[in-house]
């Protein structure tokens, strides 16, 4: 059985291992969580404001960002002032106190919109001197970022409204109703559609079988080279033009065309400016009234004369109006074939010589 000494030597040993155990564990933890304020001096500041805004024992304080500390307690003051209601105990690392100026503010903050995460910002002034410890900082005004917390509580109340209008559009989707649900639910588009497809895939299959104008256009190649003929004797043709050949490569080409037309331009241009001046038979035509007035008084004359010959008047005018001189004129006539009938019937009765001596 052991004596006394040695369980006392051993309970000894086992107290030693477990603080020891407890000193590693504890250093372990230091390490891990990296918190090295613990063997560093904190200075206490101090805060008023109006509001806590969710601000809870142990909330970081930050220097523009920066973790310089974390709130010890969050109070009422006691007091009256409405900027003074909520008196905010902190403390500062000693080392982050110099650089917190003495017209510095400090305000609470929040990581995210909701505000759920809370934390004591201190923006950095701009004075040479810094704040002494146990100060009260100026407490910035926390208004706008409420108001923004609240535009960010209506922000989210609309978009739930929106949620559920989507919710309610989704089930009426879902059950088929409207031009969409009817695309996702009902089969007679998908059925109409794969109508069309398989018309489409026999319209491509009649047009690569030759079948039709279309098909004819798009596999034979006769148009094709008829088409390219053409082009050819169109390109050939334009050639030609281009080195002067032809009626229409001379008028193009050939200045000789274009200088006998100007030529003839000038020359017309000359013949009508002397018809316009009265130059000439033909502009005195145009010009001078004498030979309208001789045409005029001939005219005169052949009517006057016409109306005589209608009139009976002269040989001519009796040719034409009395029937006695016809009617002589045919019995002259009719002795006339008398007597050549008589001639060719007994032409000596004609052509006796008579000889007679004195």
């Amino acid at each position: 059985m052991p004596s006394k000494e040695k369980v006392s030597l051993a309970q000894l040993r086992v107290g030693i291992l477990g603080i020891v155990a407890l000193a590693c564990v504890a250093l372990i933890i230091f390490l891990l969580t990296g918190n090295m304020t613990w063997f560093q001096k904190q200075i206490p500041l101090h805060v008023y404001t109006s509001d806590a805004a969710g601000l809870t024992e142990g909330a970081p304080v930050r220097i523009n960002g920066i973790d310089a500390g974390k709130v010890d307690r969050v109070q009422l003051s006691g007091e009256t002032i409405p900027q003074r209601v909520i008196k905010i105990d902190f403390d500062v690392n000693q080392p982050m106190l110099k650089e917190i100026p003495k017209d510095s503010l400090a305000t609470i903050g929040s990581d995210n919109l909701l505000g759920s995460t809370k934390f004591l910002q201190i923006t950095k002034g701009t004075s040479p001197e810094a704040i002494a410890p146990g100060a009260t900082l100026k407490a910035q005004n926390t208004q706008q970022f409420d108001a923004l917390v609240a535009q960010g509580f209506n922000v989210l109340d609309s978009a739930q409204d929106i949620l559920q209008k989507l919710q309610g559009i989704v089930a009426q989707v879902e059950v088929g109703k409207g031009t969409i649900g009817k695309l996702l639910v009902d089969e007679t588009l998908y059925n109409n559609l794969n109508n069309t497809v398989a018309q489409v895939q026999q319209l491509a299959s009649t047009l690569n079988t030759r079948t039709g104008t279309i098909g004819k256009l798009i596999n034979d190649d006769t148009l094709y080279r008829e088409a390219n003929d053409v082009i050819n004797r169109i390109n050939s043709l334009t050639q030609g033009l281009q080195q002067g050949q032809g009626t229409a490569g001379l008028l193009l080409k050939d200045p000789k065309m274009y200088n006998d037309l100007d030529a003839s331009i000038t020359q017309l241009n000359t013949v009508l400016t002397n018809l316009n001046q009265g130059k000439g038979t033909a502009g005195q035509l145009l010009k001078d009234d004498k030979i309208a007035n001789q045409i005029s008084s001939t005219l005169t004359r052949v009517n006057t004369t016409l109306d005589k010959v209608n009139s009976g008047q002269g040989t001519i005018g009796q040719l034409l109006v009395n029937p006695a001189l016809y009617n002589e004129l045919t019995g002259t006539t009719r002795e006339l074939h008398d007597l050549l009938r008589d001639f060719r019937a007994n032409p000596k009765k004609f052509l006796q010589i008579h000889l007679k001596i004195f």
